[in-house]
């Protein structure tokens, strides 16, 4: 799956696709359905099938103090947009130009113009250009002037409710991590680099993987029973904290990952950690001896969980 960051980027060889345009924050199974939707109709026309997405995300540029938590990171809605078969990715830079862009132009210029659209591929809610006066209406009414067809998307349907990224973000915030699973189609994760940290976890007795997480806020919190990957192509279990250990008077948000039963230093190490099951949510300790016993009984409590889910 080829990237291209930013209108500047794109040449004349990215001229001709069958293209959708949406946030894909989680690339869910409504988002995957989509795309195997938009595969569909570029196979007919023989032309690469294309996303377009944003960075920012449009309700971060517009409200960036109430602006929803992301469910994935920039790196990993890429890692997992190409795990579904994309030719490429279009991301455009949402700032005043973009955002004061008016409809017809946002058609003219953008999917017209510079990436020879021949299929647009969106769903009836979708909003475009200056004052989201763009819409599945307007895009038809201009089929003719410009010579592409615009198809509807289906709208995936889970136990009675639409698919979404507001409906995953709820259940997170439940812990109803098996309810994400199912409307992701894998566990629901996070990835970052391991950083060092203060050590104060080692001092504790409980030695962390401290996870820059590259990401404002969380869209959980808490405690929880995880599975590690990317070390050595085992998949290790754990402890997760994830807030802003307030014991430690700590601000920022941190992953913080006890791997059970695991010595090696991994210092600089790419981690995938699959959040398993909910622990209990983030609390405040009156010390540290109440924070160190309360870790045992949540590294105990992982223990359980993974021997009864291993038996199963």
């Amino acid at each position: 799956m080829e990237l291209v960051r930013y209108l500047h980027n794109l040449q004349s060889r990215h001229k001709g696709c069958v293209v959708t345009i949406g946030n894909f924050d989680g690339v869910h199974t409504g988002h995957q359905a989509v795309i195997r939707q938009l595969q569909q109709y570029a196979r007919e026309v023989s032309l690469p099938a294309v996303v377009v997405t944003f960075e920012p995300q449009p309700l971060e540029y517009f409200a960036p103090g109430t602006a929803p938590a992301r469910l994935t990171s920039f790196r990993e809605k890429m890692e997992w947009l190409s795990e579904h078969g994309l030719d490429r990715v279009v991301c455009l830079r949402f700032q005043k130009t973009l955002a004061e862009l008016p409809a017809r132009d946002f058609v003219a210029h953008l999917l017209v113009q510079n990436l020879g659209a021949k299929y647009i591929v969106v769903g009836d809610d979708f909003r475009f250009g200056q004052g989201r006066k763009g819409d599945f209406k307007y895009l038809q009414a201009l089929q003719a002037d410009y010579g592409y067809t615009v198809v509807a998307t289906d709208t995936l349907i889970s136990d009675g409710e639409r698919v979404s990224s507001s409906r995953i973000r709820a259940l997170l915030t439940a812990g109803r991590l098996h309810e994400v699973e199912t409307l992701l189609g894998r566990p629901y994760s996070m990835s970052g680099r391991v950083i060092r940290g203060d050590g104060r976890g080692k001092q504790l007795g409980f030695a962390t993987a401290n996870l820059a997480l590259k990401r404002n806020q969380s869209p959980l919190l808490g405690v929880y029973a995880v599975r590690v990957e990317g070390l050595d192509g085992r998949v290790y279990p754990g402890v997760a904290n994830l807030g802003t250990r307030p014991v430690f008077y700590g601000k920022q948000v941190l992953l913080e990952v006890h791997l059970l039963d695991f010595t090696r230093d991994i210092y600089g190490r790419h981690l995938h950690v699959n959040f398993q099951h909910r622990i209990r949510p983030e609390q405040k300790f009156a010390s540290v001896q109440e924070l160190v016993a309360q870790i045992r009984r949540d590294v105990e409590s992982a223990r359980l969980l993974f021997a009864g889910s291993d038996r199963n």
